[in-house]
């Protein structure tokens, strides 16, 4: 039985694939030196997390294998919430984490409600 996508679907769909390009723009930037970043591949951290966000973003653009990628993501931006801006402070807003804070809680989210029905886990029925 097929089920009809809904507006809810199509609003998850969309939040999916516009926060998978807005963080595949900072993958670019640490590989490809694009995007006003320098690359960043003589970095073993920087590499990976370039690796991570880039290569991550399109599968979770896609909403393929969402959950489990949301999941890597969402540990990639905690650890670098706590490497990168913790040292500076406690607060997000004074050592300018908020971004990998959000990130973070984006990607648990999606993590836990999956890609959706739009998406190809959806068609896949791995929602």
């Amino acid at each position: 039985m097929k089920t009809i996508a809904t507006l809810e679907d199509y609003v998850l769909a969309l939040t999916r694939v516009v926060v998978a390009f807005l963080f595949a723009c900072h993958g670019a930037q640490k590989l490809f030196g694009v995007l006003g970043g320098q690359p960043m591949l003589h970095n073993p951290w920087m590499l990976t997390a370039g690796v991570l966000e880039l290569g991550g973003a399109l599968f979770l653009a896609l909403g393929f294998q969402a959950r489990a990628v949301a999941l890597v993501l969402c540990g990639e931006m905690a650890v670098a919430y706590f490497k990168a801006h913790f040292p500076g402070s406690f607060w997000p807003i004074l050592n300018h984490g908020e971004l990998a804070v959000l990130y973070c809680f984006v990607f648990l989210y999606l993590s836990a409600r999956g890609a959706g029905a739009v998406s190809l886990d959806g068609m896949r029925k791995k929602v």
